[in-house]
């Protein structure tokens, strides 16, 4: 008997879904990560950042990890904001392409944070949401053709 190798077709050029989370209210990073730990079976914590490379500046947008134990997920939160900007040369050109990269989603600069997980399948509904501090999560989809999904799987 021959053996078969047998192949896995895993299509990677499809929509990834992302929820995007938004605060009632303007608070701390901290206080909203102690909430969402002390809420939920599982716990978030700090990882290394999420990093942009522009041409004339790198950003880096904070991340935080937890691993749900009962679905076998990992969840991660992305800034969606830059809290850090490094130069790396001056740019004599009058206009830039790095001048509104501080916002992953630059069209949405109301969302606070980008989460993602491990799986296709994105079910944010096993997050506790901490009362009067985050709206509900909001479902989005990121084609392949985004630089944000192209970022998101370089992370992964």
């Amino acid at each position: 008997m021959k053996t078969q190798k047998i192949i896995l077709d895993i299509d990677h050029d499809e929509e990834i879904t992302i929820g995007l989370v938004r605060f009632a209210k303007e608070v701390p990073d901290h206080e909203i990560f102690f909430h969402l730990n002390s809420i939920n079976p599982f716990n978030f914590t700090r990882i290394t950042d999420f990093i942009y490379r522009g041409q004339f500046s790198d950003y880096y947008f904070p991340r935080f990890q937890a691993f749900h134990h009962s679905t076998q997920v990992c969840i991660h939160f992305i800034s969606n904001r830059a809290t850090q900007i490094i130069q790396k040369k001056t740019s004599s050109e009058l206009f830039t392409e790095d001048e509104d990269s501080s916002f992953l989603l630059k069209n949405f600069q109301d969302v606070d944070y980008i989460i993602t997980t491990s799986e296709p399948f994105d079910d944010f509904s096993v997050i506790l949401l901490p009362e009067n501090l985050m709206f509900q999560i909001q479902d989005f989809l990121i084609s392949p053709e985004e630089e944000l999904y192209q970022l998101i799987q370089y992370y992964e």
